[in-house]
C-alpha cells in the first residue's frame, strides 16, 4: 500500500476514534457528579485513557459517585508553565520533579514536601531513554556514540520545553562523561556532534515522533521506552526496530496532587486516591502493558522478559535536579552554550 494513502487512512479512523472519544467524554462529564483534570506530559496519552476507566469505576465502586477525568497533554516543561499560568489541573503527571517543583517554589500551588507524600519519591512508574530506527537499522546505530557519526540525521525534542529531552540530553551527557574518564570538556564535544545531527528540535517526544514517523525525517528517534514501542505497536515492526543502548538513564517520571485547586474545587478525596491508585496491582498491570517500568514488584517480576536490562545512571547521581537544570538547561546553560556553537 502507498504511504501516504496508508496516513490518510489511519488519519481518518484516529479522527473517528477521537470523535467518538469526545461524545463519550461529553457524555460521561454530563452525567458525572465531579471532574477531575490531570495535566501531564506527551506521551502518557495511551496509558491515562486506558487508566481512568479503571478509575471511574475503582472509584464508584468505592463511594458510588460517578466521576469524569480529563486529560491534558504537552511537553512538560510547557505543560507546568500552563498550570503556573493558571490551568486548573487537579493532579499533575509530569515527566521529572523539577517541573513539579516549580508548582512549589514559584507559585506554592503544592507542598514543599510533595514529593514525600507518596512511595517512590512519588513515582508510580518509571521509563529509560532508547533509540527508534527503520527496519533494518541502515545506519547501524547501537549505542550513543553512532549518534554523533556524520550522516546520521538525529530526531529529540528541545530541552527548553520537553521534559523528555532533558532526560535524553541526560543519558547522552552521562555516556559521553563515562566514556572519557568524566571529562566535562570531552562531553561538551560529544554533546555538540550529537545535536548537530539534530534534524529537528519539537516541542514535545510526541512530536518528535510524528516527525520520525509521518514527516520521516531521521535515522533516529531518541525517546522514551514506552513511547518506542508504542511506534512498533501502532505503525508497524515491519517498518520500525527498538534499539537499547548500553547505557541510559532511570526516568522517574512523578505525580502530585495540586492542593490550591482542589481545595477550591473540592476534588481532593478524588485526586489523592486517583494518584493512589497509580500503585495498586490493576493499575500497575496496565503501567506495565504500555511499556512503562511498574514500581510494584510482584507487576515487575510478571512483566520482566518485557524489559532490557542495562546499565542505568540515576539523577541523584548527577547531583539532583535542581542542580542538573542549572548547569545544563538554565539560561545560558551547557546546552544553550553547545547548541548555540553549533548554528
Amino acid at each position: 500500500m502507498n504511504t501516504n494513502i496508508w496516513f490518510n487512512q489511519l488519519r481518518v479512523l484516529a479522527h473517528m476514534a477521537l470523535t467518538v472519544m469526545g461524545l463519550m467524554l461529553i457524555t460521561n462529564t454530563a452525567l458525572a457528579e465531579r471532574t477531575l483534570l490531570n495535566v501531564s506530559y506527551d506521551p502518557t496519552r495511551e496509558l491515562y485513557k486506558e487508566y481512568n476507566p479503571l478509575f471511574i469505576q475503582h472509584w464508584k465502586a468505592k463511594t458510588g459517585e460517578t466521576v469524569a477525568i480529563q486529560q491534558s497533554h504537552g511537553g512538560a516543561g510547557k505543560q507546568a508553565r500552563a498550570v503556573l499560568d493558571g490551568l486548573e489541573a487537579d493532579v499533575v503527571t509530569l515527566a521529572l520533579a523539577y517541573d513539579i517543583d516549580q508548582l512549589y517554589n514559584k507559585a506554592r500551588l503544592i507542598p514543599e514536601n510533595w514529593q514525600s507524600l507518596l512511595p517512590n519519591n512519588s513515582s508510580p512508574y518509571t521509563s529509560t531513554i532508547v533509540f527508534v530506527v527503520r527496519k533494518g537499522n541502515p545506519k547501524q546505530i547501537k549505542d550513543w556514540i553512532d549518534l554523533t557519526k556524520d550522516g546520521v540525521s538525529v530526531v529529540t525534542p528541545n530541552p527548553k520545553t520537553s521534559g523528555g529531552a532533558r532526560w535524553n540530553y541526560l543519558a547522552a551527557w552521562s555516556y559521553a562523561l563515562k566514556h572519557n574518564n568524566n571529562s566535562e570538556a570531552a562531553a561538551k564535544d560529544f554533546i555538540g556532534k550529537l545535536y548537530k545531527n539534530a534534524a529537528v528540535l519539537d516541542t514535545g517526544a510526541r512530536g518528535s515522533t510524528t516527525s520520525f514517523v509521518e514527516r520521516e525525517i531521521g535515522d533516529v528517534l531518541i525517546t522514551w521506552e514506552n513511547e518506542a514501542y508504542l511506534v512498533l505497536n501502532e505503525f508497524g515492526a515491519d517498518k520500525y526496530e527498538v534499539v537499547t543502548p548500553s547505557f541510559s538513564i532511570l526516568a522517574e517520571p512523578p505525580v502530585a496532587v495540586i492542593d490550591k485547586v482542589v481545595k477550591k474545587n473540592g476534588n481532593q478525596d478524588i485526586a489523592s486516591d486517583y494518584l493512589a491508585y497509580l500503585y495498586s496491582k490493576e493499575a500497575q498491570e496496565i503501567i506495565a502493558k504500555n511499556h512503562y517500568r511498574p514500581t510494584d514488584k510482584d507487576i515487575a517480576a510478571k512483566y520482566e522478559k518485557q524489559f532490557p536490562n542495562l546499565e542505568l545512571v540515576t539523577i541523584a547521581q548527577l547531583g539532583g535536579w535542581n542542580d542538573a537544570q542549572k548547569k545544563h538547561f538554565a539560561d545560558d546553560g551547557v546546552f544553550d552554550q553547545i547548541y548555540d556553537q553549533g548554528k
